[in-house]
């Protein structure tokens, strides 16, 4: 389990498990839109990493230049070692 301290957004901490394979076992959001993020955490369950964050990097909210599931797309690249 890894715990990622995401900027800019109104989410205070991801929590993220990536199983040996490259999958998501687990994502958790501590504040933030609630519902939106707990929909987001079952929906990437189980799903390759990659994909997941190639298909939420740049999403933003907003007025803002980032959102919450744009930072669970940098905090999957800084635990897979990957960097965009």
């Amino acid at each position: 389990m890894t715990s990622y301290k995401p900027s800019g957004v109104c989410a205070r901490n991801i929590d993220l498990e990536l199983a040996d394979d490259g999958t998501i076992e687990r994502v958790a959001f501590d504040g933030g839109c609630h519902g939106n993020l707990k929909a987001i955490a079952l929906l990437v369950s189980g799903k390759d990493a990659r994909e997941v964050a190639n298909m939420l990097r740049g999403n933003t909210c907003g007025h803002k230049s980032t959102s919450c599931a744009d930072q669970l797309a940098q905090a999957i690249d800084q635990e897979l070692g990957t960097s965009r």
